[in-house]
């Protein structure tokens, strides 16, 4: 193996224009999303990549291709993680950023997979066989989820801040969203490769096609919508908590007074005859409802003295000692009538993700927490509608917010802290995710948070009310429209992307059993 395997690694033979093209698009990718917002480069990001390999389909060398172009996306475009290591860690800059490499590495194996399948059928089929390159790109997002339970700037969110662009969202997911654009990227890549008139009457379709589907999707129907109900105010508190808190006794009164008092003031914004929310985000204060009998009768009095309901982050107890990352529905009479535990938590800030034999692993959960997850997807009863709460990094999980509406939610909230992240682009890219929750199942969402971006998101995406980075804030936003009848995602989920995979894995099983080339082949 080593005699034959190494040479023939070695041989592979790369041109100087195939690394061009990649650079062309991780570069053109890396600014389609926040911080850059370029969102239209990303019609056109993978051409240059594919070009590349349509010309020379050699299924490895595509695969380091892509997986070389998705591992530089990732880096550049998740460098914020770093933050928390050097600021709050106290890691050199350099040990930080090194860190960050193999996790790229990982999740940058998904476009190479993708790469590699578009060799493939180019290989076997012919150059129109590009034209697959969107079922292939959905698949591979899908899988990523799967395996790595990440799907962060996926490429549909790239869109997030234009609704028109984005409505295939309420039939497909986010990943709809990716294959629409994957789909305009093989059209262009087509035209260049192949200049005939069937090439170009093919990829002409293709892009008739993609224009067809976005505006049908964009296409409202009004009689699925109730008005008759009144609106919902709901005061959105953005107490800029900072992150260094000193947990001493004057502090913690100062920020709960500021909660208090921007509360108030929100409350004075809202409508007399509608009914009301206040909503605390998901902050470093670490409220123990349970446990601290002050603080029950503090909020107890708050709820009736304002004839409000209240909704806030709280760490409740769990079994076998454990603390769930919770949130806790205070009514107007100052009794706690609900309780949403955070389901999926944050790898290595709520949890490690590793065996508590391995060495080290207790340690480092001292550190970072260790939180027990929730299991029931709870819908929160506040006057008469059903609201569903997610908490923090829930937002990147379609299936959480589906999951809620299809049991009843009419609206959601979304309470969050990215503060530990700094003022880095994560806040927009965050916003985002969020933004596809509201679209997927056309249904409004509040989203609340600590250091920001709060922001009002509408049944189609439309976003409002965006509050500023590290600022002391209050916003009064409103439930107005609620959706009688569930968005074909709301009720199917991801069928769209699952029928992708199960496509890729069949053209993938046909060329393997069909195709008798040796390994060498494959260069």
């Amino acid at each position: 193996m080593r005699k034959i395997f190494l040479p023939r690694i070695t041989q592979i033979g790369f041109q100087s224009s195939e690394w061009v093209a990649a650079v062309f698009s991780v570069a053109l990718l890396i600014i389609s999303f926040p911080r850059f917002e370029q969102f239209l480069f990303a019609w056109i990001a993978l051409v240059p990549l594919m070009v590349a390999i349509t010309r020379r389909p050699s299924p490895l060398r595509a695969f380091i291709l892509g997986w070389s172009v998705g591992s530089v996306f990732f880096y550049v475009t998740c460098y914020w993680l770093t933050y928390s290591m050097i600021h709050y860690g106290g890691l050199p800059t350099v040990l930080a950023y090194l860190l960050l490499v193999p996790g790229a590495l990982v999740v940058g194996i998904f476009p190479g997979l993708f790469a590699s399948l578009v060799a493939l059928t180019v290989r076997k089929w012919g150059r129109e066989a590009v034209l697959l390159a969107p079922i292939f790109w959905a698949a591979c997002e899908w899988i990523r989820l799967g395996v790595t339970g990440q799907l962060w700037n996926a490429l549909g969110y790239s869109q997030a801040y234009h609704p028109w662009l984005i409505q295939a969202a309420a039939w497909g997911g986010v990943y709809a969203v990716s294959f629409l654009i994957v789909a305009f990227n093989s059209a262009i890549t087509l035209f260049i490769v192949k200049q005939t008139q069937r090439a170009i009457v093919a990829g002409s379709m293709i892009v008739l096609f993609g224009v067809i589907v976005g505006a049908w999707s964009t296409v409202e129907d009004t009689s699925t919508y109730s008005l008759d109900l009144p609106s919902l105010s709901v005061v959105a508190v953005q107490p800029n908590v900072p992150m260094t808190l000193v947990k001493s006794a004057d502090e913690t009164k100062e920020l709960l007074e500021r909660h208090l008092s921007l509360s108030k003031h929100g409350l004075k914004l809202t409508s007399d005859s509608a009914p009301s929310l206040v909503v605390w985000p998901e902050s470093p204060m670490n409220f123990t409802y349970a446990s601290d009998q002050t603080f029950q009768e503090l909020v107890a009095n708050f709820a009736r003295e304002n004839h409000t309901s209240l909704l806030f982050n709280s760490l409740e107890p769990a079994p076998a000692g454990g603390a769930y990352n919770s949130a806790l529905l205070i009514n107007e009479e100052g009794r706690l009538i609900s309780q949403y535990d955070k389901i999926r938590l944050m790898p290595f800030g709520e949890y490690v993700p590793l065996p508590h034999w391995i060495p080290g692993a207790s340690l480092i959960s001292g550190l970072v927490g260790d939180f027990t997850p929730g299991s029931n997807y709870t819908v929160m009863p506040i006057a008469d509608r059903r609201i569903g709460v997610f908490i923090c990094i829930e937002s990147a999980y379609p299936w959480i917010a589906r999951t809620m509406v299809k049991n009843g939610a009419t609206g959601l909230i979304n309470i969050s802290n990215d503060g530990y992240l700094g003022p880095t682009a994560v806040m927009r890219q965050h916003l985002a995710n969020v933004i596809f929750r509201a679209v997927e199942n056309s249904t409004p969402v509040m989203r609340v948070t600590n250091t920001g971006l709060s922001a009002e998101i509408f049944n189609d995406g439309t976003v409002t009310e965006v509050t500023g980075g590290f600022q002391t804030d209050v916003r009064a936003f409103y439930f107005t429209r609620f959706r009688t009848r569930p968005t074909f995602y709301t009720k199917h989920g991801d069928v769209f992307v699952q029928a992708c995979a199960l496509i890729s894995l069949a053209i993938l099983l046909v060329i393997l059993f069909s195709s008798r080339r040796s390994f060498r082949d494959l260069r």
